[in-house]
């Protein structure tokens, strides 16, 4: 069975980089500290916990939502622009781990969290740059692909306007090889 992804376009592909422009989606996201893998770990169990029932849907009662892909997590700044994060820095430990919801859902109908810190958010349509690859996302690769990306934005003339975002697609059960990793930033 196919998992559910954000709807997006592609405006131009350079394997393994692209351009996407995101329609505009739904995600339930938690902060949390700690390690790239300790966040990703702490948020993925607090935003399936809301996923699988503990929630208030409105006809009472809860409800559980359908999986979509991928996770994403990128780093928590303090800055004001919410709808799109400014520093490339993780400056303070602090981590946004979200859940794409699933398109058929509005912020009117989405069950509401039960657990305060799991939030909903809505997020505009967005341009983002994106480079694709496999294996393990650890931290030194994340940062390498993020390092490759930019480069590729620079010689391109386009300048990044948020944090990166590392996306994942499988289970952490998946053979390396056949994991989908991403790398977006959003761009001008």
């Amino acid at each position: 069975m196919a998992i559910e992804e954000p709807a997006y376009t592609v405006t131009e592909q350079a394997a393994p980089f692209e351009l996407r422009t995101y329609a505009p989606r739904i995600v339930a996201e938690v902060v949390v500290s700690g390690s790239m893998d300790q966040a990703s770990s702490a948020g993925f169990r607090l935003l399936a916990n809301y996923i699988f029932g503990n929630n208030s849907a409105s006809g009472g009662g809860n409800a559980k939502i359908q999986m979509t892909a991928p996770v994403g997590i990128e780093p928590r700044s303090e800055k004001i622009n919410m709808t799109a994060p400014v520093s490339m820095q993780e400056s303070d430990g602090r981590w946004r781990v979200t859940f794409a919801m699933p398109a058929s859902y509005t912020m009117e109908t989405l069950p509401r969290p039960n657990n305060a810190a799991v939030t909903l958010r809505e997020i505009p349509e967005t341009r983002v740059a994106v480079i694709r690859f496999s294996g393990v996302a650890s931290e030194q690769k994340v940062a390498e692909k993020t390092s490759e990306l930019l480069t590729w934005l620079s010689e391109k003339g386009l300048s990044p306007t948020g944090n990166r975002e590392l996306a994942r697609y499988n289970p952490p059960w998946t053979l390396p090889f056949l994991r989908r990793n991403e790398i977006m930033v959003e761009y001008q």
